[in-house]
């Protein structure tokens, strides 16, 4: 069977890169920033955007170019900055709305729908509880880290293309709010190992049934 090619969009820490890479898939993190994850091999350091229209040829920080004709999996992580409803107090100061951010939640939001509207079969589109004043599409689902055995609280939002909920493996019996134990930053966006192996564990095998499919469909037309 061949490699299953993933995106990770914005994703500098590379957590669910190495996981699908683990995993034997040929998975790739983009994100602004260098990586921090140790796979400069792995991450395309610029503008996500330039991947999305495939075929797509690129360079890897090792400098090595590679080619996709097509992702089979996006995983995206747009910034939430301007679109999150934790950032409501800012978006309205003195109950007055604050149009310059408005602006660049409009932007972000344009954004957000490019990621959720990607040339993939499968896709999966995370953010934060936004504020419904963007007027975002209804989620598929919620995650928590502590659904998955970590001790921290931080509902996390997926939208969902041709994927199942991840479902709950481990309750953690105690878990902390992890929002008010972070000052914000990449620790407070960071994402959870554990997740990411529940994600390769639980939507890999529904993917590669998908190819095992449509390759037995692609053989008998071939007969």
């Amino acid at each position: 069977m061949k490699k299953i090619k993933v995106l990770i969009a914005c994703e500098e820490s590379q957590c669910e890169t190495i996981e699908f890479r683990n995993a034997g898939c040929l998975a790739f993190s983009c994100d602004l920033q260098k990586c921090s994850g140790g796979h400069p091999e792995w991450h395309v350091q610029g503008d996500v955007l330039q991947l999305f229209d495939t075929p797509c040829t690129f360079k890897t920080m090792d400098g090595k170019s590679h080619t996709v004709k097509q992702w089979d999996l996006v995983i995206a992580h747009p910034p939430c900055t301007y679109l999150t409803k934790a950032a409501s107090t800012l978006l309205f100061p003195g109950k007055q709305l604050n149009h310059e951010r408005y602006s660049k939640g409009l932007e972000a939001r344009e954004f957000f729908m490019r990621c959720l509207e990607v040339n993939a079969q499968f896709v999966c589109v995370e953010n934060p509880v936004p504020n419904r004043i963007f007027k975002l599409p209804p989620p598929s689902c919620y995650v928590q880290p502590y659904f998955f055995g970590d001790k921290w609280q931080k509902k996390t939002l997926y939208w969902l293309k041709n994927l199942p909920p991840l479902m709950p493996t481990i309750f953690a019996p105690e878990y902390k709010s992890w929002v008010h134990c972070t000052r914000g930053g990449k620790k407070r966006s960071k994402s959870f190992a554990s997740i990411a192996k529940q994600m390769v564990a639980q939507w890999l095998p529904i993917i590669e049934e998908s190819f095992r499919k449509n390759n037995k469909k692609h053989d008998v037309a071939l007969d």
